[in-house]
């Protein structure tokens, strides 16, 4: 029965490929009559063409735990107005955004070659990070740590490496610091090598030493947005949303 739905889901989605294919066609002819009647000020020919079939939908999709998570992060900086920030291998968007208002060093396992002013890019190993114990006022690490040591990024396989990475993020922090963690939430597993998921227990049982100063959930139920204010019992009847710490080192 497997192999039948399998052929008929192939089949069906060769229909609709078929289907847009037949539409961008039409478009365009369209398109082409309107510019042999219009001025022509662009060369346009069948030869360059660059078909987007899927992009015409009713709303603008997006990845809501990458998109919503950022967004949580950087109201908590609107609050906390750090003198700069340090931020290890989140989404590198959040901190290309954020160095327009605050000073940002962004590290990677795979360091980014971006070049912009009030952001320096370097390698750092999550690890064993260079940092002085006791010492970053203002840190984030979100959607990260679920991925070391895994080898899905050419790091080094390590059953423990979110442990160890978790460890190096609460040794550098200064006390009254803040920390910025994220990672997926639901029942603990291991999807390998792609990511690990935790229950919220885990993650609080991890970070003795801090305070947690807000906890905000991205839900599996795409229909309730970003979640401020969240509670345990809300994350654990997840499967896979993200959780947002917001934890201060006492």
């Amino acid at each position: 029965m497997g192999h039948i739905r399998s052929f008929i889901k192939d089949f069906i989605i060769s229909l609709e490929d078929r289907k847009k294919n037949s539409d961008f066609k039409q478009d365009f002819k369209k398109f082409s009559s309107l510019a042999e009647k219009g001025k022509k000020r662009f060369e346009l020919n069948w030869d360059n063409k660059y078909p987007c079939l899927y992009d015409k939908v009713s709303t603008t999709p997006f990845d809501r735990h990458y998109i919503y998570h950022p967004a949580w992060a950087a109201r908590i900086l609107s609050k906390t107005k750090p003198n700069f920030h340090i931020d290890i291998s989140s989404l590198l968007d959040f901190s290309t955004i954020v160095s327009a208002f605050i000073p940002v060093k962004f590290y990677d396992y795979r360091p980014a070659k971006v070049q912009l002013n009030n952001l320096s890019a370097e390698a750092a190993d999550l690890t064993a990070l260079p940092f002085p114990s006791d010492s970053v006022k203002s840190i984030s690490c979100m959607h990260t740590v679920e991925h070391i040591g895994l080898g899905r990024y050419g790091d080094p396989l390590d059953y423990d490496g979110d442990i160890k990475a978790i460890n190096e993020l609460k040794r550098v922090t200064a006390p009254n610091g803040n920390l910025l963690f994220v990672v997926p939430i639901g029942k603990s597993i291991i999807m390998f090598n792609a990511h690990r998921i935790y229950s919220y227990d885990q993650v609080i049982s991890y970070f003795d030493g801090f305070d947690l100063m807000d906890f905000s959930l991205i839900p599996d139920n795409e229909n309730e947005g970003s979640l401020s204010q969240a509670t345990k019992e809300m994350a654990d009847l997840q499967n896979y949303a993200c959780g947002c710490f917001w934890f201060k080192k006492k």
